[in-house]
């Protein structure tokens, strides 16, 4: 079975054009965060920190995904959480700390990035920004807990359309260049495994594969193939986004 492969500088194809949670907050924070942004195009496999390195930047993804895994000392690795342009890599953040996780790029795409002490210096004094932080700390310990039930409960074929599913609203896109080989680094399984998953939903008529890339051809059966761990991830996300703008419209009222 042929594996697609993936160019260095591809990711989905369409695009969100910012971050819902950078563009939630009320215009004097999201003035004051993106006066210290840097926009940077993260290629897929991009390692962001390793488990236990100190974390020197924070990034709003648009259009791209940053995924957070587990690697286990016999060199594989398990997703636990992926960040899009519904989320921030960085966080939970104390200046100089770190997280126990390694952060990867799993879609190509651009990140507005911020020094991590400019950052956490921004949520010390800016009461909004903290709101939004909490909530989304929260969150993704909660999408956290999801995931890895997920992988513990569920098979690779619903995983796999999990994944996908998130990364399309994550990113906006419906395409996707990847590996087999990288999938199953994402999934916590082999190349084999997650290739015939990919194949049994080509032959369902959900996705399409060619030529290094992924392609979500029925969005709607594709979330009837996934386990119910798709909507609650997704519902946790737009949650925070949600309470982030009715908190922006009741400010900008008063």
């Amino acid at each position: 079975m042929a594996s697609p492969e993936s160019t260095p500088d591809e990711g989905g194809a369409g695009g969100i054009a910012g971050n819902r949670l950078l563009e939630a907050l009320p215009s004097s924070s999201r003035l004051h965060l993106t006066g210290l942004m840097t926009p940077v195009v993260v290629p897929m496999r991009t390692v962001l920190f390793e488990p236990g390195q100190a974390i020197r930047s924070v990034d709003f993804p648009r259009g791209c995904v940053e995924t957070l895994v587990t690697p286990t000392r016999d060199g594989r690795t398990v997703e636990v959480a992926s960040v899009g342009s519904d989320g921030i890599l960085g966080v939970p953040l104390v200046p100089g700390g770190s997280l126990a996780v390694r952060a990867v790029c799993s879609v190509t795409g651009v990140v507005d990035r911020i020094d991590a002490t400019a950052f956490a210096d921004l949520v010390a004094h800016d009461v909004h920004l903290r709101e939004l932080v909490d909530d989304y700390r929260q969150s993704l310990f909660n999408r956290l807990s999801t995931t890895v039930a997920c992988n513990r409960l569920h098979t690779t074929r619903e995983r796999l359309a999990r994944w996908l599913l998130t990364s399309a609203d994550q990113t906006g896109a419906s395409r996707f260049a990847t590996t087999f080989g990288f999938l199953g680094q994402l999934l916590g399984c082999s190349e084999t495994a997650a290739a015939r998953s990919a194949q049994a939903l080509q032959e369902a008529g959900l996705i399409s594969l060619r030529r290094g890339r992924i392609t979500i051809v029925d969005a709607a059966r594709l979330r009837m193939a996934s386990c119910e761990c798709y909507l609650l991830i997704k519902r946790e996300a737009d949650g925070v986004v949600q309470k982030a703008l009715v908190r922006t419209l009741v400010l900008t009222d008063s």
